[in-house]
């Protein structure tokens, strides 16, 4: 189905939810029987799109987290990412362009389901709950769209805006604005939408609840996510302008997300009445999985990169992934594997050597408590396995991890590189540091909110988090030329599961350093070396794997291929999106 047709389609329908517990996941209708509901109905397909749409993508859930969590080394993949491969043919990367404006018709097994995408609920939010006088509502979701145009913006560079979405105005063919027209206008929402969550003078008959499963309602929550979004977009501006003033008046308004509670995050839950876990979990029930884990970001965790944190182990380690395999025997699927490391298993970017393709679904290290909601790494068989073994299924986990849009750790972070980088007055290493203590914070309470069966033991504290900080901070006093690497390289950990501010913030800052296959001190002679003594299964030093890479790094992600298709006003694929810069790149 063409874009065009989805938005035809798409006018004639709005979303019908059913009333079981957060049934904000039961998106689809009949679009030959329109119906008009309630803004609070709504609001929660609105929110729940746009998490699904940018995060890991599971079952019918489509996200661009999919794509970038490759290019920026969180994730490996053996599909069209792999080796920044993704076209705008992409299917996650097609269809959550297509979600996050319009919707779009996706096949499944029981038929066609029509989806309404974020951007037209928020827009009908908008009208409907100004016309009523619920301002709140109206303010929420000025709000969300600012962010989703931003983070459109951020990854495609130019993108429909002015004449998006105006089907009724006769406008079936919308334009294509540049970036840096499009950011001062979202700028100019945020304020609207925080003077419409403020307004006391409004009828505001109708509040947001429960129904909204970002903040719960939480009005003075809305204005700080409001006020930190701002912030971020000046960040990312700060190379081509002077942003000081501005972010200093933000920063002085003290009205910033500012505590673990505070982050703004998209709230996921357990598969009860209706299946709302946080899709990246669709591993633990998926018939082949998809997401390995990266060898770069798994090798930095362990210490052994010997350009940075050489010898430094993270204590996330087990809330960030779940070894299926065990550490001493041979590959449960019974195969040749790629890159072992005892219990860790999984693929190598860019590889064009003969074990990446092979089965690894009961051997492969999948992703854990913190990112999607999966197992803590206890070292303890499965319950599903009986005792026998580690293989995960989904009765193993709640796939309730939430997806973090921005938390405060993000904030923490944010003002340590706009200190160090000379932005703002302040400290950077004492920032630094309460951004590392906040990002054990927060592991503790995704694990809350995950609301596993097993005995977790709390993170922050402990004597294994205090000990990595202290390393941490005592390698940034005596790296002084790394600093900002350091910085933006803990923000690269803390964020893992949310790959498009990552994506972006390479971009701006070129760290963390990424995986380059045709770097010779990383891949000498075109190979990787895996840990030589990795795999106790095998006599023998485990292989080097041959590497290829021929695509420079894609500045910006090929436009959705449906837009193009049915837009008479849209520009040319990109050939090569190495050379399309997004304009806040100087």
């Amino acid at each position: 189905m063409t874009k065009r047709t989805i938005y035809y389609s798409l006018i004639l329908f709005t979303i019908l939810l059913s009333s079981c517990k957060k049934s904000f996941f039961d998106i689809n209708t009949d679009p030959s029987n329109p119906t008009k509901v309630a803004v609070s109905q709504i609001l929660p397909t609105a929110e729940s799109s746009l998490a699904g749409s940018l995060g890991i993508s599971g079952g019918n859930t489509p996200g661009l987290g999919q794509v970038l969590g490759t290019y920026v080394h969180q994730l490996c993949s053996n599909e069209d990412p792999d080796a920044y491969g993704a076209t705008g043919s992409d299917y996650y990367l097609n269809l959550s362009w297509d979600n996050l404006y319009a919707g779009n018709s996706l096949a499944t097994n029981s038929g066609v389901n029509y989806t309404q995408g974020t951007l037209l609920n928020l827009q009908n939010i908008i009208t409907e709950a100004t016309a009523q006088g619920n301002t709140q509502y109206a303010g929420i979701a000025k709000v969300l769209t600012a962010y989703t145009y931003s983070q459109l913006v951020d990854i495609f560079g130019n993108v429909p805006f002015s004449q998006a979405l105006q089907l009724q105005q006769g406008i079936i063919n919308p334009k294509f604005d540049s970036g840096s027209v499009i950011y001062p206008q979202l700028m100019s929402m945020l304020d609207s939408g925080i003077a419409d969550l403020k307004n006391t003078t409004a009828p505001n008959l109708l509040k947001p609840g429960a129904d909204d499963i970002i903040y719960g309602g939480s009005i003075s929550n809305w204005v700080r996510a409001a006020n930190t979004i701002k912030l971020k977009l000046l960040l990312q501006q700060r190379l081509i302008k002077n942003v000081t003033s501005d972010v200093n008046a933000l920063i002085t308004g003290n009205d910033l997300i500012s505590s673990t509670s505070q982050s703004f995050l998209l709230h996921y839950g357990p598969n009860g009445s209706s299946d709302d876990r946080n899709p990246g979990f669709s591993d633990y029930y998926a018939t082949q999985k998809t997401n390995f884990i990266s060898p770069w970001f798994y090798s930095i965790l362990k210490g052994y990169n010997p350009r940075l944190f050489k010898n430094i182990v993270d204590p996330r380690l087990p809330y960030y992934f779940y070894e299926q395999q065990d550490p001493t025997a041979a590959d449960n699927d019974g195969n040749k594997v790629e890159y072992r490391d005892s219990g860790f298993i999984s693929i190598v970017f860019a590889s064009i050597g003969p074990n990446g393709t092979f089965v690894q679904d009961n051997s492969m290290t999948v992703l854990g408590l913190y990112p999607v909601g999966g197992r803590y790494d206890d070292g303890l068989p499965t319950p599903s396995s009986g005792g026998a073994n580690k293989i995960v299924k989904s009765s193993d986990a709640t796939g309730a991890a939430p997806y973090r849009f921005i938390t405060y750790a993000d904030v923490l972070f944010m003002e340590a590189e706009l200190m160090k980088t000379g932005v703002i007055s302040g400290d950077p290493e004492a920032t630094l540091q309460a951004a590392l203590v906040e990002s054990m914070k927060q592991v503790d309470f995704v694990t809350g909110l995950v609301n596993t069966s097993q005995s977790v033991p709390n993170l922050s504290g402990s004597a294994a988090a205090t000990n990595y900080i202290s390393s941490i901070m005592s390698y940034y006093e005596a790296n002084p030329s790394q600093q900002l690497e350091i910085i933006m390289t803990e923000k690269w950990i803390t964020a893992f599961g949310q790959c498009a501010d990552q994506y972006t913030d390479y971009r701006r800052t070129q760290f963390p350093v990424l995986f380059n296959p045709n770097d010779p001190t990383v891949c000498p002679g075109g190979f990787y070396q895996p840990p030589v003594n990795g795999d106790p299964s095998t006599p023998g030093p485990q292989l080097a794997v041959p590497v290829r890479l021929t695509t420079n790094y894609p500045l910006s992600l090929p436009f959705g291929q449906n837009e193009l298709d049915g837009n008479q006003n849209a520009p040319a694929q990109k050939q090569d999106p190495s050379t399309y810069k997004v304009f806040w790149m100087p």
